[in-house]
């Protein structure tokens, strides 16, 4: 599955706000980390503050915030914002009405379904212990993530 760039960076804007809970960051801070548009991520910005994920304040130390349940938001959830995961886009050509023409369809559209059920088992809570792992030294892990080695 490939995400649209609006959709990957309204990922990593979330992920960089839920990190900061209550802390306000504006859209230049988030572009400069990612490398990014400021301009084409104040529009993702602006996307995300009308479905209720981030809040935008406005004066000296405004920025966004982010709004939601971080525990019970998936990353289908920050994904259906941009992109339309429910239809399924093909070309028809001849080779389309054929049984292993069907019998591809089916796979491919098997693939998405699985692909929308992974985004959506996956909340931005989980997202960020992934990040904050991987960010990590080698052999290092959070104390809540970390498992008892059984004794022998």
């Amino acid at each position: 599955m490939r995400l649209q760039i609006s959709t990957g960076l309204a990922i990593f804007a979330v992920l960089e706000l839920a990190a900061r809970e209550g802390r306000r960051l504006s859209v230049a801070e988030i572009g400069e980390k990612y490398g990014v548009s400021s301009h084409h991520l104040a529009k993702v910005m602006h996307v995300m503050g009308r479905a209720g994920l981030v809040r935008s304040v406005r004066g000296a130390g405004g920025g966004y915030q982010f709004a939601g349940n971080a525990r019970r938001i998936t990353l289908l959830d920050v994904a259906e914002l941009f992109e339309n995961l429910n239809s399924v886009e093909q070309v028809v050509t001849a080779a389309d009405a054929t049984p292993e023409g069907q019998a591809l369809r089916g796979v491919l559209n098997e693939i998405d379904d699985i692909a929308r059920a992974t985004l959506g088992s996956i909340t931005i809570a989980t997202m960020r212990k992934l990040v904050d792992c991987r960010g990590l030294s080698r052999g290092q892990r959070p104390k809540a993530l970390r498992r008892k080695q059984p004794r022998l």
